[in-house]
């Protein structure tokens, strides 16, 4: 699911007064054809450089799948699907082609040899073995797990070069050969796990230390992987957002308290605001050295993820838990995520699944919907001639702020700003995928501001002299953040309203009205409504309290 900082016009809509509903959201089931197939649908993507203490010389890569899980959502729960291809792409040379990628395989095993757990049914003397229609039978803690009834286990190859023809190598355990990985059962709940710390002591045994071929890390360290289910970082009023931003528009120049950071209400679960806030999604972490992903002097590391399923699929007819259908042919991509929100709220209906199946090299195809975006308009047309003149004028059209946010990456308009470098984040690349600049250091928790790299434009011109001496986070510049590579705190939809409403441009009164006015959608991320380290993102819902 992907998201141009544009789309959440669309959303901050409903945001422009503190008593709108919340709206920011992730991307779920955008597009037909990935709305039938949820186990291959991105919900999101993260990309920045480790802020965990010891660790800057990394980078972390998150890949959010399986949008909408509900944390009661038994029998089965939420694998991974084994017939799909999970990938993470880096490009880092600015060519708009994947130069190393990460690919998931995952394979789900039922316990006693693939029979199953079963249960001794009848009366003594005649029982019969019964297979159980559960995923566990029984408690599972950290030190036992001889309860579980399905596992689920994942390899992992890292591909230089084309990820289809390029050379590909198996990621292992540290300090032996072993390829597999483990994944942990999702949060049936508090019997099953005792409690939230039960959940996490069980959850932390399937963060593994990593050696990648080819691949050197930092003295005394090593790579990571996590895959797991978490809680969902984003919070979404949905059902506000598609019917027509059903919420009252109230005072433009309003907006909320971006001090009222909400520490102790994560992801605004308890807001009331947030319809998604108990929801979970499942994450594909990684955290990888970035000498092994950047090359040369390009600083500039463009990510994305996608996913894929063969091109062919005969249903069985006698069904099999490991043999429900038979697939083959060449991997055919379903679903594609870089930038927030795109493909949910930017892309027209007609070329969503087009979209999903493309590559970042090939998105000229799809520039008029960033030159030419639908969305400040819609938000005028939609509350009329009370919103007022809200988006910059026909003078800025085609928007090419716009152009170099979500396609190009940001460089300063001269080489006499206070910057260590001019450019933010652009790497020669014309594509639409996050791009992250690691040469600036990594802000720390409860340092970030949420409002990323935005903060470090006054009146659309680049400089860190940006409210450097303030105490309060929102008025530092933070290079390190969006659309600088995003993390888990920042807040992707005020950007993305500052943004799509002329932020960027000068102001003017009568071409560019809204420049300064402080958007928000009413929901506020912070860094420290997220964990201190990797995976970062919060433990999940659990099923049962």
């Amino acid at each position: 699911m992907n998201r141009l900082v544009v789309a959440a016009v669309l959303c901050g809509a409903v945001a422009l007064s503190p008593e709108a509903s919340r709206v920011e959201a992730s991307s779920h089931r955008e597009a037909p054809f990935v709305a039938k197939n949820p186990k291959v649908d991105g919900t999101d993507f993260y990309l920045f450089r480790s802020y965990e203490t010891g660790r800057s010389g990394y980078v972390t890569l998150i890949a959010n799948y399986q949008p909408l899980q509900d944390a009661y959502g038994g029998p089965n729960y939420f694998a991974m699907d084994p017939e799909a291809l999970y990938e993470i792409h880096v490009d880092n040379d600015g060519d708009a082609n994947e130069d190393v990628t990460f690919q998931f395989r995952f394979q789900n095993t039922l316990a006693n040899g693939g029979v199953g757990a079963g249960l001794d049914i009848g009366p003594v003397g005649a029982t019969k073995k019964v297979a159980i229609p559960v995923v566990n039978a029984g408690k599972i803690t950290a030190a036992d797990q001889s309860q579980l009834n399905v596992a689920e286990t994942y390899s992992l190859k890292i591909v230089r070069g084309n990820r289809r023809t390029g050379t590909a190598q198996d990621v292992v355990q540290t300090g032996g050969t072993v390829t597999s990985f483990g994944k942990p059962l999702d949060y049936v709940g508090n019997k099953t796990f005792t409690n939230p710390a039960g959940y996490k002591a069980y959850a932390d045994k399937f963060l593994y230390e990593v050696d990648i071929p080819g691949c050197t890390p930092p003295a005394g360290t090593k790579a990571r992987v996590f895959v797991g289910q978490r809680q969902e970082g984003f919070a979404v009023n949905l059902g506000a957002i598609f019917d027509l931003v059903n919420a009252p528009i109230g005072v433009v120049a309003g907006g909320v308290d971006r001090t009222a950071r909400g520490d102790s209400v994560p992801n605004n679960v308890a807001s009331g605001l947030n319809s998604i806030g108990n929801k979970n999604v499942t994450s594909l972490a990684l955290e990888i050295p970035i000498a092994c992903l950047a090359t040369g002097s390009q600083t500039v590391l463009g990510g994305w993820t996608t996913a894929s399923v063969r091109q062919a699929r005969v249903i069985n007819p006698a069904a099999t838990y490991a043999r429900p259908s038979r697939e083959g042919g060449a991997w055919a991509q379903v679903s594609r995520l870089g930038m927030p929100l795109v493909n949910e709220i930017i892309i027209g209906i007609p070329d969503k699944d087009r979209f999903n199946s493309s590559e970042p090299k090939d998105d000229a195809q799809f520039l008029d919907y960033v030159t030419h975006p639908v969305l400040p308009t819609f938000v005028e047309i939609a509350y009329g001639a009370g919103a007022g003149t809200l988006a910059p004028s026909g003078a800025s059209y085609p928007r090419a702020d716009l152009v170099s946010v979500f396609l190009t990456g940001v460089q300063a308009p001269d080489a006499s700003n206070s910057m260590t470098s001019t450019n933010v984040n652009k790497n020669g690349a014309t594509a639409e995928y996050l791009r992250l600049n690691t040469a600036f250091m990594p802000t720390a928790r409860g340092s970030q501001n949420s409002l990323g790299a935005t903060a470090c434009f006054v009146n659309g011109v680049l400089t860190t002299a940006n409210g450097m001496a303030s105490a309060d986070p929102d008025a530092k510049c933070d290079p390190a953040g969006f659309p600088n590579g995003r993390r888990p705190g920042d807040d992707v939809v005020d950007i993305a309203l500052r943004v799509a409403m002329g932020y960027l441009l000068p102001f003017n009164a009568v071409t560019n009205p809204s420049q300064a006015t402080p958007f928000t959608d009413g929901a506020i991320n912070y860094d420290t409504q997220f964990g201190a380290g990797f995976p970062y993102l919060n433990l999940p819902s659990p099923g049962a309290p």
